[in-house]
């Protein structure tokens, strides 16, 4: 089994009042030098089998229809090593 992330974010272009408004509290919360705050989202995907290209095809088209907007978000797909817990 293979973890696939998808992370998506505005664009730069597009404004982002949720990581201003995170950005803005960063001093009064004792955060100093934090000069920018951007937030996203984060889509992890548990897949069967060997994550080859044609499986991460279907993930690119996945987040371009479906978990992204494309209008104004960007998306970044990339396969994560998968560690079991020691029981």
């Amino acid at each position: 089994m293979a973890r696939v992330v998808v992370d998506v974010m505005l664009k730069p272009e597009i404004l982002d009042p949720q990581g201003q408004a995170v950005q803005r509290a960063l001093p009064r919360l004792g955060f100093d030098g934090i000069s920018d705050v951007r937030q996203g989202k984060r889509f992890e995907l548990e897949v069967d089998g060997p994550v080859d290209e044609a499986a991460l095809a279907r993930v690119r088209e996945l987040a371009e229809s479906f978990l992204a907007n494309t209008v104004i978000e960007d998306f970044a797909v990339k396969v994560e090593e998968v560690t079991e817990a020691a029981e």
